[in-house]
């Protein structure tokens, strides 16, 4: 009888151990749980502070008419993506000038000696409009010896995502940038030699 009432101590406080063990351990998931979507929160509030500091620094850098679309791919007409370098392939503005450069590492030779083209050309008939949603619509002309397009730029609402499709008045073989709209003073490009 003694040996029954022991077993049955031991097997009650096994038991009270056992669940204040879970007890614990599901206290613990819960608050983890709790700190992880914590961080989250607060993480997606950092992000949107520095997608909306990015978005007014971009659409001044527009006004100014100073700014660069560092381009992380180009797509082609015929649907070729290529995977890019921002510092060698961008399109920029500033004082009015134009630049539209393209650098392919897999090229041995190149006209702008990075295994692509650089054009400049004079920045002229600039048109900005904006949507509902924050989206800027910046379209301009750009001319010099070795180009004559119409790049149309789109400005994501609320970031400085950006793409630019180049239209080239006389090839009809344009190509579009994807990348993000900085200012030309926070630009780290490297120009190649134009065509001249």
């Amino acid at each position: 009888m003694k040996k029954a009432f022991y077993l049955t101590i031991l097997f009650c406080a096994l038991l009270s151990t056992s669940l204040h063990a879970q007890h614990t351990r599901s206290e613990r998931a819960k608050a983890w749980r709790a700190e992880r979507e914590r961080l989250r929160t607060a993480e997606n509030a950092a992000e949107q502070h520095r997608d909306s500091v990015a978005y007014h620094k971009a659409i001044v850098a527009l006004k100014e008419g100073a700014w660069v679309l560092e381009a992380s791919n180009i797509n082609f007409v015929n649907g070729i993506t290529r995977f890019v370098t921002p510092s060698t392939n961008y399109i920029s503005c500033r004082d009015n000038e134009g630049v539209i450069q393209t650098a392919y590492s897999s090229f041995t030779y190149s006209p702008n000696g990075l295994g692509g083209v650089t054009v400049q050309g004079t920045v002229s008939n600039e048109r900005t409009s904006t949507d509902k949603h924050g989206n800027v619509y910046y379209s301009y002309y750009i001319e010099g010896s070795a180009v004559s397009a119409t790049v149309y730029v789109t400005l994501t609402g609320g970031t400085n995502q950006a793409s630019a499709i180049v239209n080239p008045n006389f090839t009809g073989r344009s190509m579009t940038f994807d990348g993000y709209l900085i200012p030309y003073s926070e630009a780290t490009i490297f120009q190649g030699m134009p065509q001249w």
